[in-house]
């Protein structure tokens, strides 16, 4: 028999989503950066495969693939500035929307359900990026990785948001491509949805995860919620 607890869970009021690899995709303008730097280190580009398993990781993960840099190194921050600025003069060239995400966030609304956003993307490129596109003025928060004092997987970007929205966390479901995003969602007692359509990472196999729902295009989010 179904609990209220998981009766109420099972009805979301909002649903936030991840950027990066849960709304678009902007593997090739991020991988393009990092290979710009490597063209002017008269280093081969390594192109958009070899880093878009990594591209949620941002920076840090972008520069250990490119020239094997880690935030303990010397050079780490000077290298980090360079490749901010390098994506930031291209951030949306070749970035996406996922094919069907528009018709999801339309039927969300439709459905009566708000929808935001919670990214561990820096404010100085998430605003920018959420502004060239006419389908996210829809969104009823964004909240970014330095919106708060902590990034995910801290629960505390995701608490922001459901604050923001004036929900209780427990109505909210939150969609994510990354380890990072279940923890996140997990500890701030939100429902979890991964998105096997991302950038997912490499270290630990989606499996175990411990997502309470997965997806494999952005509408089949519908498919669960019709269900309830």
């Amino acid at each position: 028999m179904q609990s209220i607890q998981d009766a109420t869970r099972s009805s979301p009021k909002v649903i936030l989503f991840d950027l990066d690899g849960t709304l678009v995709d902007s593997a090739h303008d991020l991988g393009a950066a990092v290979d710009e730097m490597r063209i002017r280190r008269e280093l081969p580009p390594l192109g958009v495969a070899h880093y878009r398993s990594m591209v949620g990781s941002g920076a840090r993960g972008l520069l250990k693939l490119a020239f094997d840099l880690s935030p303990s190194d010397a050079s780490y921050e000077q290298m980090k500035e360079e490749f901010f600025l390098q994506y930031e003069q291209n951030l949306t060239k070749n970035t996406v929307v996922f094919e069907g995400v528009d018709t999801l966030l339309q039927s969300l609304m439709n459905s009566g359900l708000q929808w935001g956003v919670v990214t561990n993307k820096m404010e100085r490129f998430t605003h920018p990026l959420v502004r060239e596109y006419e389908l996210f003025k829809s969104a009823k928060t964004v909240v970014c990785g330095d919106t708060t004092p902590h990034a995910k997987p801290h629960p505390a970007p995701l608490l922001e948001a459901a604050k923001r929205m004036g929900v209780d966390a427990a109505d909210c479901w939150y969609v994510g491509d990354d380890l990072r995003d279940i923890e996140a969602a997990k500890a701030a007692g939100m429902v979890s949805v991964a998105a096997l359509y991302g950038y997912l990472g490499n270290a630990v196999s989606v499996d175990d995860w411990g997502a309470d729902h997965k997806i494999n295009t952005p509408n089949a989010l519908l498919n669960i919620l019709h269900t309830r």
